[in-house]
């Protein structure tokens, strides 16, 4: 599969995009307001950065209690469920007065139950997909969520000067329904991938079984760690630039755009093992810029460049189900979503502390570093791995390649 008519000629894919859509407009709408009334109510980095991106510091308990549930639920039961949740507690986030640890208790419940759904969304993806639709389809809702992102993070600095920041939340509910509206009526009843019921013994038994094998544990790593540090970067740009926040959200999904297109439709299947580390390099070396603290312009140029960097995940996602037996698809894809959260938070938390010390534009700097460092210290690993193997098997027997491109086993 290798055109977007095909794509979307596929049965079921155009409910499913139009599902996402709707749910990542109202995610990054309502996370632009709460960051906003948050920060306006405490003026601390650390607050806003979490309430913006501290729900994915709970997919941490999703990944290791219930993403057993994504491949034994219901696709369209589950995603219609989710998406009313979502809209109901957004709605209470709205009350007026409502103190911030009950602020952050339903962020924190948000972020669990958004586990499990990145599990059911992508394992439907990838089943509703041909294998060889996989990358394509999830480069078209990668390319979806920048264009809602940028629409959303526009609309909600629209809304919040207009509205409110509680105004703007309430939108944000209503489009958290109308998402159930989509799902429930645009997709088709299918059965679970796995039978069994969900339980915390089987997740541990499944993502031990994933954890297992040394190529997917880098595959693993590599998705997590660099760009979570990266989203640390954003998680400042509210305290960076207050009045512009919305606009600097808005170029970075612009980037995400450009950068998940050229991968996803223009990038040949061998060159993608090469592009992989040097496009996670691309995503932090912008940032190392912003401790001069760059004009606006230069900063939302800075900002789109980084982002195309962004692209690099789905490579590596490819990489992962090639990796992953079928029957433990949804359950590896939301490990991959919720281990990536989970990092956003503890570096949207980190950022914030590293920015109550020194400055925004100072953190996104640091953050920038650790992110480099990181991919470096991966790409070596890879490197050590597959000499190894090739000591091991010197004519190049194995069939598995590690995330740097060169032969590895699986462990």
């Amino acid at each position: 599969m290798r055109t977007y008519r095909e794509l979307f000629r596929t049965p079921q894919f155009g409910p499913l995009f139009a599902t996402s859509a709707v749910q990542v407009a109202a995610s990054t709408t309502s996370g632009l307001a709460l960051g906003t009334l948050v920060y306006a109510a405490t003026d601390s980095p650390l607050l806003a950065a979490l309430s913006m991106f501290g729900s994915s510091l709970a997919q941490v308990i999703g990944a290791t209690v219930l993403m057993s549930a994504a491949d034994r639920l219901p696709p369209r039961a589950a995603m219609t469920g989710m998406a009313l949740a979502f809209g109901l507690a957004t709605a209470v986030l709205a009350v007026p007065g409502l103190p911030l640890p009950v602020v952050f208790a339903i962020i924190l419940a948000e972020g669990a139950v958004a586990a499990v759904g990145g599990g059911v969304r992508y394992g439907l993806l990838n089943e509703v997909l041909p294998k060889d639709g996989y990358l394509l389809g999830r480069s078209v809702l990668n390319m979806c969520s920048g264009l809602m992102q940028i629409g959303g993070f526009a609309l909600g600095g629209l809304l919040v000067a207009t509205l409110s920041a509680r105004g703007t939340l309430l939108v944000a509910a209503a489009l958290y329904l109308a998402g159930a509206v989509v799902a429930r009526f645009g997709l088709a009843r299918r059965p679970p991938r796995s039978a069994g019921r969900p339980s915390a013994a089987e997740t541990w038994r499944i993502n031990a079984v994933l954890w297992s094998s040394g190529p997917r544990r880098r595959v693993y790593l590599a998705l997590w760690v660099p760009n979570g540090l990266i989203v640390g970067c954003e998680s400042l740009f509210v305290p960076y630039a207050p009045e512009h926040a919305g606009l600097l959200f808005a170029f970075a999904a612009l980037g995400m755009l450009v950068g998940d297109t050229v991968a996803g439709r223009f990038v040949a299947r061998h060159r993608r093992g090469r592009l992989a580390t040097p496009l996670q390099l691309l995503l932090a070396a912008p940032y190392l810029l912003f401790v001069a603290r760059p004009a606006l312009p230069l900063a939302f140029a800075l900002t789109v460049l980084a982002s195309v960097g962004f692209s690099a995940s789905l490579l590596f996602q490819e990489r992962l189900m090639a990796l992953t037996p079928d029957e433990f698809t949804g359950q590896a894809l939301g490990l991959h979503s919720s281990g990536m959260l989970t990092m956003q938070g503890v570096a949207a938390a980190l950022a914030g502390t590293v920015a109550q010390r020194t400055s925004p534009a100072t953190a996104m700097t640091v953050m920038a570093v650790a992110s480099i460092a990181v991919t470096l210290a991966l790409t070596a690993a890879g490197r050590r791995a597959a000499r190894a193997v090739d000591n091991v098997e010197p004519h190049g027997t194995s069939e598995a390649v590690d995330v740097t491109g060169s032969a590895g086993r699986r462990a």
